[in-house]
């Protein structure tokens, strides 16, 4: 189990022993440059990770931070390249990216309505631009998230808008959907005790889960309206649940209907419940026995 011990890099590692209860305590003092260089993969590993996404049919994607960091991922194979917010304002970086990249999503944690501005017309012609709303916190409270910039991102900039989740729960992802998004960014860890930036505050395998099949699902619903007035696959189940007209005791022959003499029984079989006008003020043409469904026949 891996837990913070202060504001700096430090951390304590507790770490249970094969055959025992003993717990060891290892304390890691690094620098944050240090701790990015030891977690950074190689040349190989990156050309690896795109293999692997390929062979899965998923997109592969990542945050460029240089102009270097840029032109490794176009040799060793990228389908999405992504602007952190850091580098939302890096005009030089943007313009290389606009240059290079046909498939781009903007990260906009840390900016504001100004910069986003200058970011999206840098990248207008970019064949497939995604611009996220996004709040740099770990983990952003429901009170910041900010799920009205979706709209706002929509009607000010006219391109498809993804949501970047911060938050500790899946249902701020399945919202933001719901009001628009086209993607999510979420992030995902084999576990939260993990020692690492992000991993307290992402999703374990089983949640991540969760959220993808919340998400196509709510994206399938999105992408098939119905028409509320086609309830033709709906008309067998309709005559179980709905009710019929009834007498609510046994009226003789020539009886005229008052509203107090009826009562409303499943299924719809009779008269509909909501034909009621059409039969009080009727005149029995028969005698009924109590709970009789009235047929039209049985009115004068």
């Amino acid at each position: 189990m891996l837990a913070q011990m202060s504001q700096s890099s430090s951390c304590i590692l507790l770490m249970p022993k094969l055959h025992s209860m003993l717990l060891v305590l290892v304390i890691f003092e690094e620098s944050r440059y240090n701790y990015f260089e030891r977690i950074a993969f190689t040349v190989e590993q990156w050309t690896q990770l795109y293999q692997v996404a390929k062979s899965k049919n998923l997109q592969f994607g990542c945050s460029v931070f240089s102009s270097e960091s840029l032109n490794q991922l176009l040799n060793t194979g990228v389908d999405i390249v992504k602007i952190p917010s850091g580098e939302v304002t890096n005009v030089s970086l943007l313009k290389e990216v606009a240059h290079t990249c046909d498939k781009v999503h903007i990260s906009t944690g840390m900016s504001n309505f100004k910069e986003i501005d200058v970011a999206v017309e840098i990248l207008s012609q970019v064949k497939e631009l995604v611009l996220f709303q996004c709040r740099s916190q770990y983990p952003v409270p429901a009170d910041k998230i900010g799920l009205n910039v979706i709209n706002e991102f929509t009607q000010r900039y006219g391109i498809p808008i993804g949501f970047s989740d911060h938050s500790t729960g899946v249902e701020m992802s399945i919202a933001a959907i719901a009001l628009g998004a086209v993607a999510v960014e979420k992030h995902l860890t084999f576990s939260r005790n993990m020692y690492g930036s992000d991993a307290s505050n992402a999703l374990e395998p089983n949640e991540f889960r969760i959220l993808a099949t919340g998400a196509k699902n709510v994206w399938t619903a999105l992408q098939n309206p119905i028409i509320k007035d086609d309830i033709s696959d709906l008309m067998e189940m309709r005559k179980v649940f709905q009710k019929s007209i009834a007498v609510r005791t046994s009226l003789n022959l020539g009886h005229v209907i008052v509203e107090s003499d009826l009562i409303f029984l499943k299924p719809e079989i009779g008269i509909p419940a909501s034909e009621i006008n059409m039969v009080v003020g009727k005149r029995l043409s028969r005698p009924l026995p109590a709970r009789s469904v009235i047929e039209p026949s049985d009115l004068q």
